[in-house]
């Protein structure tokens, strides 16, 4: 489920799963798959840029938080309103809770999602920046110092609340997570290095 977050200009910010069927991710009004997220801090990793990174997300984005849904309604079978709601129709909370666990093949489900985001979100491109001048990390409207950065990684990482089915994380967080260490490596001195310096991945 969805935590809440530190950023430097928004206060806490809500982040992560909210469907245990699905690896879709939310950032307040932004929606993206954790199998994008987890390419994007990959290539984050990779990057040869001396100074400041810079690239767009593509996500889905709603506006109207109605148009969002009411997640603890959905969840307990109250209240199926806005995209959450439809997605709670087609992939209800799990009556035993012992499947109350992220699905490692929640990827599989991503066409389905897309469908249901659709008619509410429009696609947009958001900025991420990551600069070591100020030691701080941009995405979309939220600024984040490098730890607080470091906990939106390990909450994916770690499959969020209540963590990865099994708790065996997919193929795609750990080449995420292999891809992060090879930059911290004793004898890597990439760029990127100070990004992920001082995490636990």
């Amino acid at each position: 489920m969805p935590l809440a977050f530190e950023s430097k200009n928004r206060g806490t910010v809500v982040f992560g799963f909210f469907n245990v069927e699905s690896d879709m991710l939310l950032l307040e009004r932004c929606f993206l798959f954790a199998t994008e997220f987890c390419d994007h801090i990959g290539r984050l990793a990779e990057s040869t840029a001396e100074d400041r990174y810079e690239t767009v997300w593509p996500v889905y984005f709603i506006e109207d938080s109605e148009r969002i849904g009411d997640l603890m309604g959905a969840i307990h079978g109250m209240h199926f309103t806005g995209f959450i709601g439809e997605t709670y129709k087609r992939f209800p909370f799990p009556y035993d809770p012992a499947g109350f666990r992220q699905k490692t093949r929640g990827n599989e489900t991503q066409a389905a999602f897309r469908e249901l985001i659709e008619p509410y979100a429009d696609r947009i491109e958001i900025p991420f920046i990551a600069d070591p001048t100020t030691d701080e990390i941009t995405i979309g409207d939220f600024r984040f110092t490098r730890r607080w950065f470091h906990e939106l990684i390990r909450y994916v990482q770690n499959g969020g609340y209540p963590k990865w089915q099994n708790n065996e994380p997919p193929d795609y967080v750990l080449a995420m997570k292999r891809r992060i260490e090879a930059v911290l490596a004793p004898e890597a001195f990439g760029p990127s290095r100070w990004l992920f310096e001082g995490g636990k991945f």
